[in-house]
């Protein structure tokens, strides 16, 4: 089946990867095998777990992951001595029993100690992520309420420029139509000025023509 990539890992999804991997280690396995048994329960690919946990999970979980050798190193040792058993006589095999289990017990309240280390430690990781969450949605919801502030008084600005548009284009046409009233009324004062224009007489001479008759002149 082919993985197909996800972009968003969740806090499950961490989860389910940090103890997959602790698991192997207490196991004696390898981190490259919990990477592919994680990739194929979450469709991811062995190095995306891997690249996940080294660069973000990891961290969280240094008690853990000494508490997962430590586990390691008891049960590899158990296992020798039930090797060694074998070829043992009985009283040595419950001496080294006896140990093991000493040891055991004198790691038990250990143990119970770091788990809830682990626990502490991993609720305020998760009230630490809560409040960084909310701190970026107030952000978010108060710069959502500024840009909707921004768009409103743009779009008041922009019918404030409709409205002056439409009064400087009235302004202007008001304006031309008074230049042309101003420059009939200037024609109108330069004809008065030069007085009626009068009437030019005219006589007729001895051989039937008509001759203009100068100004004051009656014959």
């Amino acid at each position: 089946m082919v993985k197909v990539r996800q972009d968003a890992w969740s806090h499950e999804d961490d989860l389910l990867l940090a103890e997959t991997v602790l698991r192997h280690i207490r196991e004696g396995s390898t981190q490259l095998n919990a990477f592919e048994e994680v990739g194929d329960h979450l469709n991811r690919t062995s190095a995306a777990c891997g690249f996940r946990w080294n660069a973000e999970v990891r961290n969280k979980y240094d008690h853990a992951i000494d508490l997962a050798k430590r586990q390691r190193k008891e049960k590899k040792r158990a296992v020798a001595v039930a090797v060694q058993s074998q070829n043992q006589p009985v009283n040595q095999v419950e001496q080294k029993v006896k140990q093991t289990n000493e040891v055991n017990t004198v790691t038990q309240p250990t143990e119970s100690v770091i788990s809830m280390d682990m626990v502490i430690g991993y609720l305020k990781q998760v009230k630490k992520e809560n409040q960084t969450s909310n701190q970026s949605k107030a952000s978010l919801e108060r710069l959502e309420t500024e840009n909707q502030g921004l768009r409103n008084h743009v779009s008041e600005l922009e019918k404030k420029l409709t409205v002056t548009e439409k009064q400087l284009s009235t302004i202007q046409e008001d304006y031309q139509v008074f230049v042309q009233i101003m420059e009939r009324a200037r024609k109108m004062t330069v004809l008065d000025d030069q007085g009626p224009m009068k009437t030019p007489a005219f006589r007729m001479d001895k051989n039937g023509n008509l001759q203009q008759v100068a100004d004051g002149t009656n014959n």
